[in-house]
C-alpha cells in the first residue's frame, strides 16, 4: 500500500494511529527582524519562496502537515528522501539570495527527526515531532540539523557530510539527543560555500598610474608598500602581504571575484596623477562582498619633497580607514544572528567613536563586557573596556573617578601581559597615569605607543595634554597640530581641540580658549565638557547669555555634572595646572553651571 493510501485508510477509520516516519521542521532565521525592516515585502518574498520549495517536498514524497507562519510541519516515508528534499530545498534557497543584500536574505533552518509519531486527522503529534522542532533551533541559519536515528539510516546513502555535534540538551525533551549537521558533499556537482572572510581583511592594490609617468613609478609603488604596512597595524587586522597584491599590478579586477579568491572581506584601490606641480591621490575602499564602495578620499597637494609627501598620505589614509573599517565592521555585525567576540568588540568600538556621551560610554562598555564573556583573554575587548572606563573618568562624567582608572589600570595591565606590543593599550595606561598623577610615566607610555605605530596620532594628541597636566600648557598646541597633521579628520579630533582650549586657560588667553572649544564642538557635538568648558571662556569674556545656553547644551548631554565633580577630578598637583583649572571653575560658576 502507498504512503498515500495508508493515510487515507487511517483518516477513514477516524481512530488516533501511530507510525514510524520522518518529520521535517523548517523555519525562516530571524523572521521577526526581516519583518520589522519590511512587512509586506518579506511575506510576499516568502510566498514565492514557498511555491519553489513546495515543490522540492512533493518531487520527494514528503506531505505539509502544516503551515506555522513561517514555519512549516513536514513528513516523509523515508528519511533518506527528507534529507535529500532538506538538501535539495538549502540549495536552491542559497541560489535565490544570490545579489539580495546580506540582511535582507531569507535563510532556512531545518530540523529532523526520525521517530514514531501519533497521527491525528490531518496532524501529527508526539515526542518524535518535539524532537525535529528542537533541531531546527540549534540548526544554523542556512543549515541542516538531523538526529542520531535519523543519521543512522542515512549514512552512506546519500551524498551529504555529516558532523557530529554530540548530545544536545533540547528544551522539553526529557533525554539528551545526539545531532548531525548535514551539509553538501564536495563530490557533488555542488559547491561548499567558503569559509567567511577574517574580520578587517583588507588587499591594497597597487595604485595606478594616471598619465603614465615611469619616474612615477617607484612613488607610487611606496605608497601602496608603505600603506600595506601601517595596515598591518590597526588593531585586528589581516592585510594581504605586498607580494600578492603586486601581482594585481594594471589588471582590471573583479572585486567580487578578488574577494572570494583571497578571502578577503574589503579591496582598497587608488591612483595618482601628477599635473604640473600638483600631486592628486584619490582613493576607494569597497566591500567585497556587495561591490559598493564604503569611502572614498581625495588628496591634492603641491609637490614638495616626494617621500614626506608619501610619509603624510600614507598617514592620513591608514587613520580614516581605522575608523572607516570599523564602522563598516560594526554594521556587519549588527546583520549577525550570531556574533562572535570580535563582532562585538567592532560595535562597542563604533559606539565608543560618536561621542563622550554616558549613554554612548555605557553602550560601548556593555558590548566590551559581552565580548568578554565569550573570549575572557580578547585583548581588543580588554583595551575597548579599559577605554571606556578611562574616558568616563577623564571626561568628568562619573563621581567614581579613582575606581573607574584603577580598573581601567589593572585591565589595561592584563591586556599587556599577553600583547606587549600593543600601541593602544600602552597609550591608554599612558592615559591613566596622567589622570593619576603619574604625567611623565603617561607621556613616556604615549612615546612608547608611537614607536609601535607612528600613525597613532592620538597619542600625540595626549601627549599634548600631558604637558598641560605638568603647568606647561604653551607646549600642548604643538602636540596637538602635529596630531592634527597626521589626522586632519580623525574621529578623536575633537578632543584634542578641546587638550588645546584647557590649555588657554592655563595661559589665561580666554579668548583663544573660547575658539578652541568650539572647534571641538563643531568636530563632535556630543562632548558634553566641550560645551561646559566654553561656557567657562564666554562666562569670563563677559558673554554671559552665550555662557548659559552653552552650559545649558553640556548639561543636556550628562545631567549629572558639577562644579565640585570637575574640581575633585584634578589629575595633577602641579600648581600651575590648579590654577588654571579655578579659573575654569569661577568661569562655570559664573555660566551657571551647578556647584553640587
Amino acid at each position: 500500500m502507498t504512503f498515500a493510501g495508508h493515510l487515507a485508510m487511517e483518516q477513514e477509520q477516524g481512530r488516533v494511529g501511530r507510525r514510524l516516519a520522518a518529520i521535517v521542521a523548517a523555519d525562516v532565521a530571524g523572521y521577526s527582524r526581516l519583518m520589522g525592516l519590511d512587512e509586506v515585502g518579506t511575506a510576499r518574498t516568502l510566498r514565492e519562496h514557498r511555491k519553489v520549495t513546495d515543490a522540492l517536498v512533493a518531487k520527494h514524497g514528503g506531505r505539509l502537515v502544516k503551515t506555522t507562519g513561517d514555519g512549516v510541519l513536514l513528513e516523509f516515508p523515508s528519511v533518506v528522501d527528507a534529507v535529500e528534499c532538506a538538501v535539495a530545498v538549502q540549495a536552491v534557497m542559497a541560489q535565490r539570495n544570490e545579489g539580495v543584500p546580506q540582511d535582507r536574505r531569507m535563510l532556512f533552518r531545518i530540523g529532523i527527526n526520525l521517530g514514531d509519531i501519533l497521527i491525528e486527522g490531518d496532524d501529527i503529534l508526539g515526542d518524535g515531532v518535539n524532537v525535529a522542532a528542537r533541531l531546527e533551533g540549534i540548526a544554523e541559519p542556512g543549515g541542516i540539523c538531523i538526529s542520531s536515528s535519523a543519521y543512522e539510516q542515512v549514512r552512506g546513502r546519500v551524498a551529504v557530510d555529516f558532523a557530529d555535534l554530540g548530545e544536545q540538551t533540547l528544551k522539553n525533551i526529557a533525554r539528551p539527543i545526539r545531532a548531525y549537521a548535514a551539509g553538501m558533499n564536495a563530490n557533488t556537482d555542488r559547491t561548499v560555500p567558503p569559509p567567511s572572510a577574517p574580520h578587517l581583511s583588507i588587499v591594497v592594490l597597487p595604485f595606478a598610474n594616471i598619465g603614465g609617468d615611469p619616474e612615477q613609478d617607484y612613488f607610487i609603488d611606496g605608497v601602496t608598500e608603505s600603506l600595506t604596512t601601517d595596515l598591518s597595524r590597526i588593531s585586528g587586522a589581516f592585510v594581504i602581504a605586498r607580494n600578492t597584491a603586486f601581482t594585481f599590478k594594471g589588471k582590471a579586477v573583479d572585486v567580487k571575484k578578488l574577494g572570494r579568491e583571497l578571502n578577503v572581506r574589503y579591496v582598497l584601490e587608488g591612483s595618482v596623477q601628477r599635473a604640473g606641480n600638483r600631486l592628486r591621490v584619490n582613493v576607494q575602499l569597497i566591500d567585497t562582498e556587495t561591490g559598493n564602495h564604503l569611502w572614498a578620499e581625495r588628496f591634492d597637494k603641491p609637490i614638495a619633497d616626494l617621500f614626506d609627501m608619501q610619509d603624510e598620505i600614507v598617514s592620513r589614509l591608514a587613520n580614516a580607514l581605522d575608523a572607516q573599517l570599523i564602522a563598516a565592521e560594526a554594521r556587519r555585525a549588527e546583520r549577525s544572528l550570531h556574533p562572535d567576540a570580535m563582532d562585538l568588540v567592532f560595535q562597542g568600538r563604533a559606539w565608543f567613536n560618536k561621542g563622550m556621551t554616558p549613554d554612548y560610554l555605557a553602550q560601548a562598555r556593555g558590548l566590551f563586557e559581552r565580548a568578554l564573556v565569550l573570549n575572557p583573554r580578547n585583548i581588543e575587548a580588554l583595551v575597548g573596556m579599559a577605554s571606556v572606563d578611562t574616558q568616563v573618568a577623564g571626561a568628568f562624567i562619573t563621581d567614581d573617578r579613582a575606581a573607574r582608572l584603577a580598573v581601567a589600570e589593572t585591565t589595561l595591565m592584563k591586556a599587556l601581559s599577553d600583547a606587549p606590543n600593543h600601541a593602544l593599550a600602552h597609550m591608554q595606561l599612558g592615559c591613566v597615569q596622567m589622570y593619576t598623577n603619574r604625567a611623565a610615566q603617561g607621556i613616556a607610555q604615549c612615546e612608547r605607543a608611537l614607536v609601535l605605530d607612528r600613525n597613532l596620532a592620538d597619542a600625540h594628541g595626549f601627549v599634548g595634554l600631558g604637558k598641560y597636566f605638568v603647568g606647561r600648557g604653551a607646549e600642548t598646541e604643538a602636540h596637538i597640530c602635529e596630531a592634527i597633521r597626521l589626522s586632519p579628520r580623525d574621529i578623536f579630533a575633537y578632543r584634542w581641540l578641546l587638550f588645546v582650549g584647557f590649555a588657554k586657560f592655563q595661559l589665561s588667553k580666554d579668548a583663544e580658549a573660547a575658539s578652541w572649544l568650539l572647534r571641538s564642538i563643531e568636530a563632535n557635538r556630543n562632548y558634553p565638557i566641550a560645551h561646559t568648558s566654553l561656557a567657562a571662556a564666554l562666562a569670563l569674556l563677559g558673554s554671559l547669555d552665550q555662557a548659559r545656553a552653552a552650559a545649558k547644551t553640556g548639561l543636556a548631554l550628562d545631567p549629572s555634572f558639577t562644579i565640585r565633580r570637575f574640581r575633585d577630578g584634578a589629575s595633577t598637583d602641579d600648581p600651575t595646572y590648579l590654577a588654571g583649572r579655578e579659573r575654569i571653575c569661577e568661569g562655570m560658576r559664573l555660566a551657571g553651571v551647578p556647584e553640587g
